[in-house]
């Protein structure tokens, strides 16, 4: 459930240190790791993020449990390769995503905003997984409900000694 690194942002990592770790293959999560789970579109900044990414070699594809309207709808027009209703923290997407990028585990990255998604999934089928901050503290019914059960899971991390990094610190971390 320990992530592998903890960012404030997607903008926050250092994807040449990535590059260089031998990763080809980004997963990511969409509602409040990339955007606003209100925002409909990319923001400019998001789109120049994509670019760099791609520039840089890597394969990056959007997993998320929302429905395929709200991701179809946003992926779409980025060109990005995306599996929606996903049952994250579940196998089966993350299995899909790593085939249709053609990368192995250890050439894959997780990126999410939960720890009980996008992490727990992740290191279930052994990637390397960053948390980042949410973007917005505006979440349906279920996140809610989920960031409640992370808040006592990081209380139990921090007192295990488990967590590495400081979630208060505004830049990358490990």
């Amino acid at each position: 459930m320990v992530p592998d690194l903890f960012a404030q942002s997607i903008y926050a990592i250092d994807y040449l240190k990535l590059k260089q770790r031998g990763v080809k293959g980004i997963i990511v999560d969409l509602d409040n790791t990339l955007v606003e789970s209100t925002r409909p579109d990319a923001t400019p900044r998001l789109v120049e993020w994509l670019d760099e990414l791609r520039n840089m070699g890597f394969h990056v594809m959007i997993v998320s449990n929302n429905n395929q309207t709200r991701v179809s709808h946003f992926a779409k027009p980025l060109g990005l390769p995306f599996i929606h209703t996903a049952r994250k923290p579940l196998l089966p997407a993350f299995k899909k995503a790593l085939k249709q990028m053609g990368t192995k585990p250890e050439e894959t990255v997780v990126i999410g905003d939960q720890l009980l998604t996008d992490v727990f999934g992740g290191n279930r089928m052994g990637l390397y997984t960053i948390l980042v901050a949410p973007v917005s503290h505006i979440d349906g019914f279920f996140t809610r409900i989920n960031r409640r059960v992370e808040r006592l899971v990081f209380f139990w991390m921090e007192r295990k000694g488990y967590v590495r990094w400081d979630r208060s610190n505004k830049s990358e971390s490990t």
